[in-house]
């Protein structure tokens, strides 16, 4: 102990800058965990505020609740106390004063679990008709505002915004709340189709709905476009950054330690590396000059 401190008050330079690069590395993982969390939030935001534990799309959607119809014959004769009919689609919202935003469009039956529980408005009220909208919070920030009438892409409908709730996102983007026959109106379906998917907060087995395909909240969610990509690649760089933080931490202190011959210690033995060496290593490692770095370890301690 007293000779590793000894050797850090001798060598300031080398152990500064190896403490200042584990502290940059140290907030860079900390900033991408950060970013990692923040975009699944924008994902996922609206299913885990649903409470959902099984979800039910089309057997032909490929995992898409976009691409998913659900007709009343899939239904029939089908109990559905527990689930709620969620149709989805991708809009442009857009008002006089306020940019363009895109959107998801959830249309959501007002008598059903979701409707009826699990949106809690922060702003205004439910909405009560074909004519009333909810939007997510974050649109006030764009200037979307209570009592807005919006229209929706070519649209020459006007839908009011009569309440505004938090944590509304669903695939990146907010989420606008509105009617089952709206969504129709927006897909351009006929009466025949009822949903995109069906929702439940409880675990349903596959046989509850054996025409249609199943899936846990958790399969649900990294089956989302893009989400299983965006996660992989933020948990390598993040693994990637700690492989540099051992070699930093465990690497270099290895490449200037002292010699220990039986139980005696000589200072005046040891050659180290050169500072421009250690400079090298620490500003613009490559992989090269780190392998370098420990094939040439026993030349430095002898």
């Amino acid at each position: 102990m007293f000779l590793a401190l000894k050797e850090m008050k001798y060598e300031k330079l080398r152990y500064g800058l190896i403490v200042a690069m584990i502290v940059l590395i140290s907030y860079l993982m900390f900033f991408l965990m950060g970013m990692m969390l923040g975009l699944q939030n924008e994902n996922d935001a609206a299913i885990k505020e649903w409470g959902t534990e099984t979800v039910f799309l089309n057997k032909n959607s490929n995992d898409n609740l976009g691409q998913s119809i659900i007709t009343r014959d899939q239904l029939s004769g089908k109990d559905q106390k527990n689930v709620a009919l969620v149709g989805q689609a991708p809009i442009v919202l857009k008002e006089k004063g306020a940019s363009k935003e895109s959107a998801q469009f959830i249309g959501l039956d007002p008598d059903q679990f979701i409707s009826r529980e699990k949106i809690k408005i922060t702003n205004g009220r439910q909405a009560k008709g074909n004519n009333e909208i909810v939007v997510d919070k974050s649109l006030s920030k764009k200037g979307y505002h209570l009592g807005d009438r919006v229209t929706i892409n070519s649209q020459n409908e006007k839908y009011k915004i009569v309440g505004f709730v938090n944590d509304a996102k669903f695939s990146v983007a907010p989420v606008v709340y509105g009617s089952l026959p709206v969504w129709r109106d927006l897909r351009g379906l006929n009466s025949s189709a009822v949903a995109s998917g069906l929702f439940s907060d409880h675990q349903l087995s596959k046989s509850t709905y054996p025409d249609l395909q199943h899936y846990t909240v958790n399969e649900y969610i990294n089956k989302l476009p893009g989400y299983s990509a965006q996660n992989n690649t933020f948990t390598f760089m993040i693994g990637f950054l700690m492989v540099i933080s051992l070699i930093v931490i465990v690497g270099i202190p290895l490449a200037v330690t002292v010699t220990v011959v039986g139980k005696s210690v000589s200072l005046s033995s040891i050659s180290y590396p050169s500072g421009n060496e250690i400079f090298k290593l620490i500003v613009s490692p490559t992989f090269p000059e780190i392998v370098s770095v420990f094939i040439t370890l026993p030349s430095w301690s002898t």
